[in-house]
């Protein structure tokens, strides 16, 4: 019997700790038959130097003893197991207890194992250290891991870590970090964690009673600390300044503030001028403990695309019928039409920008393989040449009506594109208001440059239904019919079968249509749409209109669980390429390539579901430090075996497709 029989199914996990202790405990693991001649697992206590029964919350204690022993020097002399802390005449058990070195009655560090939320394990740590005074507290429940500094009854401050035996509570409080340090002990990696989760514990201890807007007030520290990433990923050996480290409450909100303050400047038009923190300084203080140590940069920034698309399904996104599309379908979608440099690309309904970030960072891979350069874990901070840039500028475009949709996408967008950004506040489907739009100063003082680029790739100045862009990636919003007849009545497909206008057209329909309208011949397109769409008798208009105008290229089927929790609706991705003699020369029957994702990828609560060791039950990392998702769209990094791009790359270039000739 190992540790991973016994923790299977359960709450429990061994993924915080290294491959070496698990295989020591292993080691250590001896098999009894009890009184019904069942097999137990035990093993000799570390500390209480006596048999235990292996239960998972036990397999987390033993565990957790060995790391205190091997890695932070602590000798068993100075640990108690099932410690008494009383409260009045009852009594409980803290599991793990490390004495004080110069008072040995005294605790210094309590460790929670038994409670397996943490929620639950940081109310009973509290209780503990109120009762015992001990200033350091841990929960664990072997996946996920929690340190406290109790600063008073109603404060437990997070703290990176422990002391080691010979460290202080000071050296751990105090120390500061640069790029690097925080790369090496980022929280999301060592505790397995996303930023969705860090967010949704704030909710828990702060947000949901700090009387504040929890989006707003989220993405204005997120938007300081990646400028802080940002400034110390150009200078390496510059301190990081978004730590809760030797400050008071009111002198740490005022660095944040200034944080902020100087990120507002670098990376316009997102926030107001004025702009200011609203939490308490009490407040800010936990918050800033908790996300001190997330590294949010990595290659692609789906780190804190996590985070944002938990807090903006909270907001108005979801009431629309627009949902983030999961950065994996994105991938899959960037990579079977495999833009290129010099290639012009928009998102008509860009939401926190997945498309045209990932098609940035598809398109730059290729410039730098082509320029012999390497790509680093930092490339997001990385000071990138001048065409790199130029690139984005020129090229990269987006789209959207939410105005909290189109603030996030502009900061992922200037952060990725090195300060530049086309993401527009606009209705796309109502295009002939752009005009009244932009005359609006507020709004032209924000998106003027970008609107302006957009002004010189129409067909016809004096009109902007049609466009020269090659590439269009969207998955527009399908809750909702438009019943307004002046919208209505630009679209061919708001008429039915018979050519009469309808009274109302979904959403969706309309934006297939406004889509191939932005697209060149020889343009392609990926978007996203229910699956009624390509089965439906009554929509075989709607197939009719898309294949008059353009080539089919694929079909792929999405699992139902990809967009929940927001919507169980089944999706498909549609892959089209609009006709053109040299590019797309127009054919009457040809090969169509047709797939169905069979990996979920998310549980049916809308839980991802990532890749985790068959042995150990541990999630795996890939080559940033980050975990993957389990799903079939395609290879990830080579951890994961080819999927259905590769197998729609091999088909195109069979086919002899314009775009992998």
């Amino acid at each position: 019997m190992t540790i991973y029989d016994i923790l299977k199914d359960t709450n429990y996990k061994s993924e915080q700790f290294s491959a070496e202790a698990v295989a020591r405990l292993n080691e250590r693991i001896v098999e009894n038959t009890d009184r019904n001649g069942k097999t137990v697992a035990k093993v000799k206590c570390l500390v209480r130097n006596k048999d235990i029964v292996l239960k998972p919350e036990e397999v987390v204690r033993q565990l957790f003893i060995d790391r205190l022993m091997n890695d932070y020097g602590y000798p068993a002399a100075r640990m108690q197991v099932e410690f008494p802390v009383y409260f009045g005449r009852e009594v409980k058990r803290a599991d793990i207890v490390i004495m004080d070195e110069d008072r040995p009655l005294v605790p210094y560090i309590i460790i929670e194992v038994k409670k397996p939320k943490l929620k639950d394990g940081k109310e009973q740590l509290k209780s503990y250290c109120n009762s015992t005074g001990a200033p350091i507290a841990v929960w664990t429940n072997g996946d996920q891991i929690a340190y406290y500094n109790r600063q008073d009854p109603n404060y437990f401050k997070d703290i990176r870590d422990i002391p080691t035996a010979t460290q202080t509570l000071e050296d751990i409080v105090s120390q500061r970090w640069m790029i690097q340090d925080l790369k090496e002990n980022d929280r999301l990696q060592k505790e397995r964690l996303s930023l969705k989760d860090v967010i949704l514990d704030l909710e828990d201890e702060v947000l949901a009673n700090a009387g504040v807007d929890v989006f707003e007030e989220c993405f204005k520290l997120l938007f300081a600390k990646l400028y802080d990433e940002f400034l110390s990923g150009q200078t390496p050996t510059r301190y990081l300044e978004f730590t809760n480290a030797g400050r008071t409450d009111f002198k740490l909100k005022e660095k944040i503030q200034e944080l902020f303050d100087k990120a507002n400047q670098k990376w316009k038009g997102v926030f107001d001028e004025n702009t200011k923190i609203m939490l308490s300084p009490s407040h800010l203080a936990i918050c800033v403990s908790s996300l001190q140590s997330v590294k949010l940069f990595n290659s692609n920034l789906d780190v804190v695309d996590d985070a944002f698309e938990y807090l903006m399904s909270k907001s108005s996104k979801g009431e629309k019928g627009q949902f983030f599309t999961p950065r994996y379908v994105i991938e899959m979608c960037v990579r079977m039409l495999n833009p290129k440099e010099g290639e012009k690309m928009i998102d008509t309904a860009c939401g926190s920008s997945g498309f045209p970030v990932h098609t940035i960072f598809h398109v730059w891979r290729q410039m730098a393989k082509d320029r012999g350069m390497n790509i680093s874990e930092f490339f997001t901070l990385d000071q990138k040449p001048y065409e790199f840039t130029e690139y984005v500028k020129d090229n990269i475009f987006g789209i959207d009506f939410d105005e909290k949709a189109v603030r996030v996408a502009r900061t992922l967008n200037l952060i990725a594109g090195d300060g530049h950004t086309n993401v527009l506040h606009l209705n796309t489907l109502d295009y002939t208001q752009w005009t009244e739009t932009a005359k609006q100063e507020d709004w032209l003082s924000t998106y003027f440059e970008g609107f302006d680029r957009l002004k010189h790739l129409r067909k016809d100045t004096r009109s902007f239904r049609d466009f020269k862009f090659d590439l269009v990636m969207a998955n527009p919003p399908f809750a909702g019919d438009i019943k307004e007849s002046r919208i209505l009545s630009m679209y061919e497909l708001a008429k039915n079968a018979q050519g009469k206008q309808q009274n109302k057209v979904g959403r969706d329909i309309l934006f297939i249509e406004r889509n191939l309208d932005f697209l060149k011949p020889g343009g392609r397109m990926a978007i996203v749409l229910p699956q009624g769409r390509f089965n439906n008798s009554s929509d075989k208009y709607i197939r009719e209109y898309i294949a008059e105008h353009c080539r089919i290229l694929a079909v792929v089927g999405i699992h139902e669980n990809v967009f929940k929790p927001h919507t169980g609706t089944k999706t498909s991705v549609l892959f089209v390429q609009k006709w053109d003699d040299e590019l797309c020369p127009k054919k009457e029957d040809y090969p169509i390539f047709f797939a169905t994702m069979q990996e979920p990828s998310k549980d049916n609560s809308g839980d991802i579901i990532y890749v985790k060791d068959p042995v150990t039950g541990e999630k795996k990392l890939d080559s940033h430090g980050h975990m993957y998702v389990k799903h079939d769209l395609y290879n990830h990094d080579g951890l994961t075996q080819d999927g259905i791009a590769e197998a729609f790359i091999e088909f195109a270039k069979k086919e002899g497709l314009s775009f992998f000739r």
